[in-house]
């Protein structure tokens, strides 16, 4: 079967968008194929700075014949209806129709429509130039004298020709014909830009591969990646370095060269006096190079390595020396700003934020980190943390953001803080807390460990989230502009992975009490909906039982990702109280441990058909039989044995619960299952005597109740 080549060549294509405009030349040629009936074997896609390709593997030379029977108007139907039928379907008269009978219907006309298939090569000539023209680049251009003219063709960059080549491997193949804004698609391309830069004629992607490699062009991105990284480790191990990796610079250097060429340059050894992430991140963001360190003692080396698209004739000396300049100037910078910021105390930077906004209903930035330090002196007993050292953190954790040095480098917000702070004599804990109140930021980050981190990094997230969720800007979808799910997560994590106890709804609640006492959007948003008193019987507020909710949701995606069942997560969640994170967890691992027993399967099972049959009963009764049974209404033994097994159950299960020996509360509920077994065996629930049925269905709400003590069954999927 024909294989499909094409090669999108254009000036340099931005490293960022390389990766996902590969993958959109795959989806957009393959979903047109499929859809015109061309389904292909194979597809790989690539990308380089000055081309986009695809091949397409195993494509049938010529599209399906296609039947198609297209139902007419009734035998006799007004001859308009007629008229348009013909015509619709291509028929010249009724003669070319067929008549079809239905006996409950009556008799219509069916027209046998038969089209026969294209060739591939034509079919696809007519949706390449279209997908070319159409291509969702995130911004694009005009170029040249063309682009005057209405129409033209636009482009990430000057696009300069195109290759597609159709054909069998064994065969010499055709050029796909077609042709946009005057360029010819044809099977010529050009090599590296300064190393091989002459034309030269293609075939078929094995072909056109080797000929790109032959002309200084690694066409697959993930090979360029291991040359580069393996180039790097070499240069660094050669003088006793190892490599700082960084995938998301390798990513990005990937994208900017055709032909990786590695070499190592240096910088005065001076600049080691800055940090070393400030020194990496200059590094980085500037050159695009990578940095090695001491293996003896973890510390940044004054070398740098750096990535070039070029085997130069002196060996790359001159390119060397150009980043060398490049970095020695933006590393005096940085030592600069690391200088200029020691100088002014973390505190006494404090004051600008009154005039700097958190969020136009939330406050500045002075007002948010008050709420913050107050959170975190209520969460630290609580946490182990000393109460002073908290409230010392919770202050100074954000100052940071105004020093020139995070200005320049925002992704090391927090870092620095820490340095700034160990500099001007803080407590460890506090210039920690002052770095790991962030964190984690995603599923991988480290989780803070010191307790006053953890205090602090609670209040942190838990005000953003109450915040947040008061003035009604909650997640929606996928969009989630200030991060919440994330948030959210952050504070399980922290939770879970310290082992630590808290009654989030009371938090929560209390924090939210005091966020619409301080800020005015809050409180008005809170009267406009419930009056003055927001809060309910229970004394929560709408705020605290939604992000209860919300918690419950983030809880289930970490859950499931641990491979655990989320409808598990449900059935504890639905049970009044719940909102300890840590004791939520392992009620749900004795949970799934239970139901995995034959024992708690079979319970299960009967306690849903209890739930059932309640459930039926009641819409049909019109009321609840929610009251305590008869014990003189007993009138077989079996009601008397599920009775007493239910009394057993509740007591042993809830004192278990108490200790919080969820184990142990699973053994007394698997104590029901052979009552509840043998109940529904010989028990007619629906009796004929009015009293005796009642007090069944009460029986049966009783199963329903006594395995509420460890979770709501009725959540459980079977």
């Amino acid at each position: 079967m024909p294989d499909l080549l094409l090669e999108l060549f254009s000036e340099e294509i931005p490293a960022r968008m390389q990766g996902k405009a590969a993958d959109d030349l795959k989806r957009l040629v393959t979903d047109k194929l499929v859809a015109e009936g061309l389904v292909y074997e194979g597809v790989k896609a690539f990308a380089t700075p000055r081309r986009l390709t695809l091949t397409v593997h195993g494509i049938p030379a010529r599209q399906p014949d296609l039947k198609d029977e297209r139902k007419g108007p009734k035998v006799g139907a007004p001859d308009a209806a007629v008229q348009g039928f013909l015509k619709a379907a291509g028929l010249a008269s009724l003669d070319e129709a067929k008549i079809q009978k239905d006996p409950k219907k009556g008799d219509f006309y069916v027209a046998l429509i038969e089209k026969p298939g294209k060739p591939a090569i034509d079919v696809i000539a007519e949706f390449l130039p279209v997908i070319v023209r159409t291509f969702p680049w995130p911004k694009s251009m005009r170029w040249g004298e063309r682009s005057r003219k209405p129409g033209a063709l636009q482009w990430v960059r000057p696009l300069h020709s195109i290759i597609a080549t159709f054909g069998m491997e064994t065969e010499e193949p055709d050029v796909v014909n077609f042709n946009v804004d005057g360029i010819e698609a044809g099977q010529t391309t050009r090599g590296h830009r300064f190393m091989a830069p002459a034309e030269f004629s293609v075939r078929r992607f094995e072909d056109y591969e080797a000929k790109l490699f032959g002309a200084k062009v690694v066409l697959d991105s993930a090979r360029r990646k291991d040359i580069i990284l393996a180039d790097a480790k070499t240069l660094a191990q050669a003088q006793n370095y190892e490599l700082v990796e960084d995938q998301g610079l390798l990513d990005e250097v990937s994208g900017l060269v055709e032909w990786p060429v590695a070499l190592m340059g240096s910088f005065d050894k001076d600049f080691l006096s800055i940090p070393d992430e400030v020194i990496r991140a200059t590094i980085r963001a500037n050159q695009k190079c990578f940095v090695v360190a001491d293996p003896a003692t973890g510390k940044l080396a004054n070398k740098f390595i750096l990535t070039a698209n070029i085997e130069a004739s002196d060996g790359g000396a001159a390119i060397t020396a150009g980043n060398e300049r490049v970095i020695r100037a933006r590393l005096s910078d940085a030592k600069f700003f690391y200088e200029t910021d020691l100088k002014t105390k973390l505190e006494d930077r404090l004051p600008k934020f009154d005039q700097i906004v958190f969020h136009e209903k939330l406050g500045t930035q002075a007002e948010r980190i008050a709420r913050i330090e107050r959170l975190a002196a209520e969460i630290a007993p609580l946490v182990g943390a000393d109460v002073e050292k908290t409230k010392r953190a919770a202050k100074l954790c954000k100052a940071d953001l105004l020093t020139e040095v995070v200005g320049e480098f925002p992704e090391l917000q927090g870092l620095m803080g820490k340095y700034y702070a160990l500099a001007q004599g803080e407590d460890a804990s506090v210039a920690a807390a002052c770095e790991e109140h962030y964190k984690p930021q995603g599923p991988n980050d480290r989780v803070p460990t010191d307790p006053v981190s953890i205090a602090v990094a609670l209040a942190d997230k838990l005000d953003t989230l109450v915040g947040f969720w008061a003035i009604d800007e909650k997640p929606t979808g996928s969009k989630d502009p200030y991060a919440l799910r994330r948030a959210a997560l952050g504070v399980i994590r922290l939770l879970l992975d310290n082992s630590l106890r808290l009654r989030l709804l009371a938090l929560v609640s209390a924090h939210s009490a005091v966020m619409a006492g301080l800020v005015p959007a809050i409180h008005d948003l809170a009267d406009s909906k419930k009056g003055v008193d927001a809060r309910d019987k229970r004394g929560h507020d709408d705020v605290s039982d939604n992000l209860l909710s919300f918690f419950a949701d983030r809880l289930k995606v970490q859950l499931r990702d641990q491979g655990a069942r989320h409808d598990l997560v449900d059935a504890v969640f639905a049970l009044e109280g719940q909102d300890d994170i840590l004791m939520i967890v392992r009620r749900v691992e004795a949970l799934a441990a239970f139901l995995a027993t034959d024992d708690g399967k079979n319970l299960l099972a009967g306690t849903k058909r209890a739930a059932n049959i309640l459930r039926i009963e009641e819409k049909k009764d019109g009321r609840a039989y929610d009251g305590v049974p008869d014990a003189s209404l007993y009138a077989q033994d079996e009601e008397k044995a599920l009775a007493a097994a239910i009394d057993r159950a509740k007591a042993d299960a809830g004192a278990a619960v108490a200790k919080e020996d969820f184990a142990a509360a699973m053994t007394a509920m698997a104590g029901l299952r052979p009552a509840v077994d043998a109940f529904f065996e010989k028990v007619t629930v629906n009796a004929d005597d009015k009293a005796i049925r009642e007090n069944r269905l009460k029986l049966l709400n009783e199963i329903r109740a006594a395995t509420r003590a460890v979770a709501d069954f009725s959540k459980i999927q079977d």
